[in-house]
């Protein structure tokens, strides 16, 4: 038997900015929220994948500096790349952008970045042999 990754904690320094940041750049929503070692402890998930991979955020962190050349992150798929850039418009708008779009070649694909309030990068893509539709690309 193998392993399944199931999910990924964080722990932030502000959880409501990240809730928000989450469900609003991201489309993800809470699925369950407790209290729990003296805090608040939020599951969220991308609707449908409830059961599949989710987000266990806890408040408690300390802001991530991570520095302009730092390509840690996190990465969601979207369907064109007219999403990228509508997704990037809201997030220079939110002051947020650390990426603006730009294409790398395949498997890379078009691109942008934000900064979650926790100081987490957050790529959004388009054209990687990942997510939806994406099971007849070759992985390299």
């Amino acid at each position: 038997m193998r392993p399944t990754l199931t999910h990924l904690a964080l722990h932030v320094p502000d959880l409501e900015a990240c809730v928000a940041f989450y469900t609003d750049f991201c489309g993800m929503r809470v699925i369950h929220e407790r209290a729990g070692k003296g805090s608040r402890i939020v599951w969220m998930a991308e609707p449908g994948k409830e059961h599949t991979f989710i987000f266990v955020i806890m408040p408690g962190g300390e802001d991530r500096q991570l520095a302009a050349d730092d390509y840690s992150h996190l990465g969601f798929a979207l369907e064109s790349r007219e999403q990228v850039d509508a997704v990037a418009a809201r997030a220079k708008d939110a002051g947020c952008l650390i990426w603006a779009p730009r294409d790398e070649p395949y498997p890379v694909g078009y691109y942008c970045g934000l900064r979650d309030p926790a100081g987490n990068y957050v790529e959004f893509s388009f054209g990687q042999p990942l997510g939806p539709g994406s099971e007849a690309m070759p992985i390299p």
